[in-house]
């Protein structure tokens, strides 16, 4: 292949500078400058989209975005104490779970002079070998009296133990909320504690 012919533009001069637009030297901690600029920029962003999503759901707490007080642990509702009341108003029904005739009537008419004016029926259980003596109420608006009539039960089956110079084997009389007698809004299982009284002085429940 035959090689061109020089000219003049082959030949560069040894004095020839540049001219034009030409970028400069960089400037030294331009590239810092840039940097904290973009981070900026992003927090900026960030500290936009959080407060518009608190806007949008102010279910955000900030506190704790930014490391605040945690929230208290709520505390407890405490149970309200029941008190004892005696309510004339209140219908029972005495049952005699025990062989023991006559039972029920008797314990029947010591609870209306007890103040129970509400003594209802008194009869005998389904079973003769009930052993603890129990107050059934149905409902739980009924649950002060139910106490009230336990702690009289309580307070003859203490009178008779005394009668008899003995000492009772229970300290109270089981309540028991239950739906299973609906008759009355209390109702009385009389049970063998009632009867027998303990003559060692032993104060423990008897075995269930």
């Amino acid at each position: 292949m035959a090689k061109p012919p020089s000219d003049r533009f082959d030949t560069i001069p040894a004095d020839l500078h540049r001219t034009g637009a030409h970028r400069g030297p960089r400037r030294k901690g331009r590239g810092w400058i840039a940097f904290a600029w973009a981070a900026l920029a992003t927090g900026v962003i960030v500290a936009g989209g959080v407060i518009t999503l608190a806007v949008i759901n102010d279910s955000i707490k900030f506190d704790d975005l930014i490391g605040g007080s945690t929230a208290s642990t709520p505390t407890p509702t405490p149970t309200p104490e029941i008190t004892p009341v005696v309510d004339p108003a209140v219908t029972v029904t005495v049952l005699n779970g025990t062989e023991t005739v006559g039972l029920a009537a008797s314990v029947g008419d010591s609870m209306r002079e007890a103040g129970w004016a509400g003594i209802g029926s008194t009869a005998n259980a389904s079973a003769t070998d009930f052993k603890t003596t129990t107050v059934y109420y149905v409902d739980p608006a009924h649950e002060a009296a139910a106490l009230g009539l336990a702690n009289s039960l309580f307070t003859k089956a203490t009178a008779d133990a005394a009668a008899n110079g003995v000492t009772l084997s229970i300290t109270a009389i089981r309540v028991e909320q239950s739906d299973q007698f609906q008759g009355a809004q209390l109702t009385v299982v009389l049970g063998a504690d009632f009867l027998e009284p303990s003559t060692d002085g032993s104060t423990d429940e008897p075995v269930q």
